[in-house]
């Protein structure tokens, strides 16, 4: 790689976002750019712990004009080429690269990106191979390969979902999972399934919301298989349970204000992700509750030509943490990025006709679909 090579589009990250909105610039016609990934297509997909599953169902009906819910490309369903209605990370891993393949994405793994640099009216992206200018840069790096791994004292002595290569590895008979949202309630029903107790500690009880986001409340196919676990009576829930500490000594201690726990396997964090966007915190505007403000067309308010993609992408009290409401976005982005730079919009037509058929799921109005 040359220093400074030059590009029109940099997207960092070659996930479910890099990969879907990659497609999208490829159909509007931009032809010079890129994707940075650190690792391999689909690499935080491959990651994940063996027994995961996606908690939304693929399912084939393209010719009624709605997308697989996992589809990250029009045309395209993860249920038809995987034949799973609920895919593991590898599986849709393999989707991602199927995809990357079949559009010949241009992609550059095994480069990690150090430094965001703005320069004039384009970036300078420092990475592990040289450094690369581009008039815009796509931030798409996600979330599962930066894990919130401090969120207490004593936080260092547990074990974080996202490090856990298949829970059957894991030794010990009682297990304390803290937190009880999706990953904490897919490690209990994991661990239940082979026999294991599992104490669940979670303060806000997060699986008594009853919000119709499943953003904020558990997924039907996640509390149908709680109901499961607990009938086993092998899993304990526990809410009001703010953990405060994890002490170390013979065994671990899970300390509250008021309760403690203690178990001889190490605790389980079910704490959710800190995400990619610190590596460019500088380049952007921070809402106080801690995320990222964007424009309406997902472009950072004091960077211009440094786009967001994938679940890290708020507006107002819409959360695009899903692949079904973020992959709505790649279209948005592709068209700011087309205007400015002088290009024939008519291919996002199909991207308008395909989203229109998902705004009430997302929750989003109509200024937010090209």
């Amino acid at each position: 790689m040359q220093h400074e090579e030059a590009w029109d589009v940099i997207i960092v990250g070659a996930g479910a976002a890099g990969i879907g909105c990659a497609i999208v610039l490829h159909d509007l016609g931009v032809s010079r750019f890129t994707l940075l990934e650190r690792h391999e297509v689909g690499a935080s997909f491959a990651r994940w712990p063996a027994e995961m599953r996606f908690i939304t169902p693929s399912f084939m009906s393209n010719h009624f004009g709605m997308l697989d819910l996992n589809a990250v490309a029009l045309g395209t369903s993860p249920a038809h080429s995987l034949q799973r209605e609920h895919p593991s990370g590898p599986e849709y891993a393999q989707y991602l690269q199927a995809l990357a393949a079949h559009w010949e994405l241009p992609v550059q793994t095994g480069v990690e990106v150090y430094h965001v640099e703005p320069q004039g009216e384009g970036f300078l992206v420092h990475t592990s191979e040289g450094t690369m200018r581009s008039r815009f840069v796509v931030w798409a790096a996600g979330e599962f390969q930066y894990p919130r791994l401090h969120p207490f004292p004593g936080a260092e002595h547990c074990l974080h979902n996202s490090q856990v290569r298949s829970w059957a590895e894991l030794q010990g008979d009682e297990f304390i999972v803290i937190g009880g949202y999706e990953s904490g309630i897919d490690a209990a029903v994991s661990l239940c399934a082979l026999g294991k107790r599992v104490r669940v500690l979670d303060g806000a009880a997060s699986w008594e919301s009853d919000s119709v986001d499943p953003s904020l409340a558990l997924s039907p196919y996640t509390a149908e298989r709680l109901d499961a676990a607990l009938a086993t009576g092998r899993v304990e829930l526990i809410g009001d349970a703010w953990v405060t500490r994890v002490e170390r000594e013979a065994g671990y201690t899970v300390c509250t204000e008021d309760e403690q726990w203690t178990t001889s396997a190490a605790p389980i964090l079910a704490t959710g992700f800190e995400g990619s966007l610190r590596l460019v915190r500088e380049l952007l505007e921070w809402h106080e509750a801690g995320q990222a403000r964007l424009t309406s067309d997902d472009e950072s308010t004091i960077t211009p030509g440094l786009f967001v993609v994938g679940p890290a992408v708020r507006h107002e009290q819409v959360i695009f943490c899903f692949i079904y409401k973020f992959r709505q976005r790649f279209a948005v982005v592709a068209r700011c990025i087309g205007e400015r730079m002088g290009l024939d919009l008519m291919p996002l037509n199909l991207y308008r006709q395909q989203a229109m058929f998902l705004e009430d799921l997302s929750g989003c109005d109509e200024d937010c679909v090209c």
